[in-house]
């Protein structure tokens, strides 16, 4: 059965701020706070187990290049990182992915940890409208560009 990830065309089309061979990153359409963006492997896999040492590289090295950029384009000051690792942990999408939450001092970020629910709360957290969304990855597109290019230097 093919994912949301993959078959959704939205997110393929006009999302995707960063990507490598193997992995590839576009904002959440849910977020936590501004920025929330997620970082899967190009290959369509459940666990983090089944990714191969090359896709771990990868989604490390994009994971890494958002992080930057995400600094840049919303200021983050810190991360949570977290991967909902099978169902029992609180996967809901049935294709491995990494959430980065950019934080800032004085955010509403994440209170009372409940892996179950933090992650993906349908109705808990509004959706971000379709142009609010495109805004966000535009910014951190602009970011990626600039942190490629002080990196280059």
């Amino acid at each position: 059965m093919a994912c949301v990830f993959c078959t959704n065309l939205d997110i393929r089309a006009r999302m995707i701020i960063g990507s490598n061979k193997l992995a590839w990153a576009f904002p959440t359409n849910i977020p936590i706070t501004e920025g929330h963006t997620l970082v899967v492997p190009v290959r369509c896999v459940g666990r983090f187990e089944e990714l191969t040492e090359d896709e771990r590289r990868a989604l490390e090295e994009l994971r890494y290049q958002i992080t930057e950029a995400l600094k840049s384009a919303f200021g983050a000051e810190g991360f949570n990182f977290a991967w909902n690792d099978g169902e029992v942990a609180g996967q809901s999408v049935p294709h491995l992915h990494l959430h980065i939450v950019p934080r800032k001092k004085g955010d509403t970020g994440i209170h009372n940890y409940d892996p179950r629910k933090f992650l993906y709360r349908t109705g808990d957290r509004p959706e971000t409208p379709e142009e609010e969304l495109s805004q966000v990855a535009l910014r951190i597109k602009k970011a990626l560009d600039l942190t490629s290019l002080s990196q280059d230097t």
